[in-house]
């Protein structure tokens, strides 16, 4: 086991989505380490993350295990160029890669099904709703490099997969029921996990279930103050099937269903009070036809319908009564749903070419949104996240060469188009952007490599027609629909370190060190414009009297709109390494990002700061029982808008204890100790704070059958 890893598990014959099932490994009696498992995110195809010619990592399913998170931040906070946006008061989560975040600039994907749910508000503009009980592995590919996975996805792609039956079986066991109990301290509560999974002698067909409830209470931070509304409760159910009707043909089906229920006071703990309902579920279904005598046929066929609906019910005003004063009443409901359709097909040919091996994949994609919004409390939602829709259409080629041990070389092309429709407006655009990147391995312990590749992102339906009057303190948001798509133009070089039997025999260690320049054409951000309106300067007072009531409290403020600037440069440097000498493990994780609107050389406000991660850890007992400690620091942040939403931060250091014990395959118990120093701190993007000292404990108890 280690933290931070560089990959997941090996693609499972029986799953067609682009990340395959994690096997369910012990440490391994040579020190071999997880960072030499596979990852797909960025080309499509298995290769060892190590050996992956860009910025990859992955976290296990024993990582998670070990961690217990009851959020996905706690998860991805030691993988390098990857962070979070959230609200401790709502179960969703934002992910920044490189800086870059919100509008599907990250390409967030469950089950390979796109997770495209927005709703404009203080927070973040993209979350998604994910228990992190339910994952079993994330692949994780940073910058433009894997738009080979989609639309879009000029900062990368996360790609989660969730629980299934090889998480609870072993190759040799046909039926089994795992029983997972847990609880902790300051907000923690408690979750159950029940999973049940059987398959035929022959794997001809496999079935999985999995019930998550998790019921978690307010949190107080490290000073012991009270964060209001930072509980809730959950319901989840994660359901697939697997069928290997004959030799190189595989089905499968997958329904993932989560009802989040919980009350706040909007992003600011000060707003007005609202009941949120969410259901967030997500189903697909694959076909896979990789015949073993025919090298040029792997056809991957997936297909996908995810729905996020958000239900609110205004349950009270803020202090200024801004809701009230609009006629909104308690009982009132606001909603606001995404439906998504999508397809992703493509195929591998593996052939030669005199000494040139080929692995070309070729196919296509599209995804289809539907956005409604529904309010009865205010307004504000409906012109805020405006209903609409949008379609987005690709295809792709992929040429990976390799000649000889020391020379690879990997050529794509891509082409996007899209569409956007809201009310009477409509827009649309295409582009083919292109990649090239270059391996070159002198020694078989490290390799060399470079890119260059380009990214397409369109301006969504909020961008192009959010249109309306914040509340108090009150200014206007313009819609513009001249918006032009953005255009990430992204070198990249790296070198791959493999090292075995370094200080003992069977040890291992990996490292992964990736520099990046990325500048990004057309970028979209809010910006003030010079026209001006009068609105408001009381509370409550409504925005539309102030055209037509003399001497109304009401004055001109500069208007705020989504606008293209020139260009917006990031840059960076991360680090990951992990060595496993196989009665212990250490891990370090280091990221620095710079990032800029060029034209005003102001710093871009989603660029965190820099952050270092570390982990060490012990096996003892013939490596049933692992002790360690994680630490995280993470450095200041202080230059951010005056006017903003977004907080500066200071400089703080996290450091957690972890244990885990095996009693045998039956009995496993888990420990974390997590802040123990109680630190008080706001993670940067956060607007509150995060818990205090927390401890986290489970008992996991498994039954099978062979």
């Amino acid at each position: 086991m280690s933290v931070a890893t560089l990959a997941s598990g090996a693609a499972s014959a029986q799953d067609v989505s682009p990340v395959g099932a994690a096997a369910r490994q012990a440490p391994s009696a040579s020190g071999e380490t997880a960072l030499d498992e596979i990852t797909v995110t960025s080309t499509k195809t298995e290769e060892k993350a190590i050996e992956a010619l860009a910025g990859a990592s992955v976290v296990s399913a024993d990582t998670i295990r070990a961690i217990q998170p009851d959020r996905v931040s706690d998860i991805l906070r030691q993988v390098p160029g990857v962070t979070t946006q959230e609200a401790h008061n709502d179960p969703g989560q934002a992910i920044n890669i490189r800086g870059l975040q919100d509008f599907g600039r990250v390409n967030v994907l469950v089950d390979g099904a796109r997770q495209n749910f927005q709703s404009t508000g203080h927070g973040a503009n993209g979350t998604f709703y994910l228990d992190p009980e339910l994952i079993g592995g994330i692949d994780i590919t940073r910058g433009p490099v894997s738009t080979i996975y989609g639309s879009g996805a000029i900062g990368g792609v996360v790609s989660f997969r969730t629980r299934n039956i090889e998480d609870i079986l072993k190759p040799d066991e046909l039926a089994g029921v795992e029983q997972k109990l847990g609880g902790g301290s300051n907000g923690y509560g408690f979750v159950n996990s029940t999973s049940v999974g059987a398959r035929l002698p022959n794997n001809a067909v496999s079935a999985f279930g999995q019930f998550v409830y998790r019921n978690s209470t307010a949190s107080r931070d490290g000073g012991g103050i009270l964060v209001p509304d930072t509980g809730s409760e959950l319901k989840a159910g994660n359901f697939k099937l697997n069928i290997n009707p004959a030799d190189g043909h595989f089905l499968t089906f997958s329904a993932l269903v989560q009802n989040f229920d919980f009350i706040n006071n909007g992003s600011s703990l000060t707003g007005a009070r609202f009941r949120s309902v969410v259901d967030a579920q997500t189903y697909t279904w694959g076909y896979r036809f990789a015949p073993t005598d025919n090298p040029l046929i792997d056809l991957n066929m997936k297909g996908y319908y995810t729905r996020t609906d958000d239900a609110r019910t205004f349950v009270r005003d803020s202090a200024n009564r801004t809701y009230g004063l609009l006629g909104a009443r308690p009982g009132n409901q606001v909603n606001v749903d995404l439906d998504t359709v999508g397809f992703d097909i493509f195929n591998t040919s593996r052939f030669d070419t005199g000494a040139v091996s080929h692995a070309l994949t070729y196919g296509g994609d599209g995804v289809f949104d539907d956005v409604r919004t529904r309010d009865a409390a205010g307004g504000y939602t409906s012109a805020f996240t405006p209903s609409g829709e949008r379609r987005l259409l690709g295809a792709f080629v992929q040429n990976e060469m390799r000649y000889g041990d020391w020379l690879r070389a990997v050529g794509a092309l891509r082409y996007d188009a899209y569409e956007i429709k809201g009310g009477a407006f409509g827009s649309s655009g295409d582009r083919i952007s292109p990649r090239g990147t270059i391996g070159v391995s002198p020694f078989p312990w490290i390799e060399f490599f470079g890119t260059y590749a380009e990214g397409y992102r369109a301006p969504t339906l909020s961008e192009t027609l959010i249109s309306g009057v914040h509340p108090f303190p009150a200014f206007t948001i313009l819609p513009n629909t001249n918006l032009r798509p953005e255009t990430a133009h992204n070198l990249e070089g790296g070198v791959n370190l493999r090292f075995d039997n370094v200080l003992r025999d069977g040890d291992a260690l990996r490292a992964k060190l990736v520099g990046f320049s990325n500048d990004v054409d057309n970028f979209i951000d809010s910006t003030s414009v010079p026209s001006s309106t009068l609105v408001p300067v009381a509370p409550g007072f409504p925005a539309a009297l102030c055209r037509i009531v003399p001497r109304a409290p009401c004055a001109p403020l500069p208007s705020v709109q989504y606008n293209n600037i020139a260009r917006a440069e990031l840059s960076g440097v991360e680090l990951e390494a992990a060595y496993d000498w196989g009665d212990g493990f250490a891990s370090l994780a280091y990221t620095h990002t710079d990032g800029i609107n060029a034209a005003t050389r102001a710093t871009l406000v989603t660029v965190p700061p820099d952050r270092l991660a570390g982990t060490l850890g012990f096996r003892f007992l013939d490596r049933r029982l692992t002790v360690g400690t994680r630490t995280v620091w993470y450095d200041a942040r202080t230059n951010t808008p005056p006017n903003g939403t977004i907080p500066n931060t200071k400089e703080f250091a996290l450091v957690d204890l972890f244990a885990s014990y095996e009693h045998n395959d039956w009995i496993r118990a888990d420990l974390t100790l997590s802040n123990i120093f109680d630190k008080r701190y706001i993670k940067y993007l956060d607007l509150d704070r995060s818990p205090g000292f927390q401890a986290r404990g489970s008992l996991t108890v498994k039954f099978a059958t062979k």
